[in-house]
């Protein structure tokens, strides 16, 4: 069997490094959704602060 070479590759070594490549990029990918997921679901379990009024242009003068 002849060995397929592409760019001093064989087939073999291609579908190795991109087998590598698609397990780091969806590695990479969960990591990041479930820290996304993370905090946001910590932010939601925050009690809600009660906002301070917003002081107004005369009260800011005086």
């Amino acid at each position: 069997m002849t060995d397929v070479v592409v760019a001093g590759l064989t087939l073999n070594n291609v579908l190795a490094i991109l087998a590598a490549f698609l397990l780091v990029f969806v590695s990479g990918g969960v990591i990041y959704l479930s820290t996304i997921e993370w905090r946001d679901r910590r932010r939601r379990q925050q009690p809600v602060a009660a906002s301070p009024k917003p002081r107004t242009k005369a009260k800011a003068l005086r």
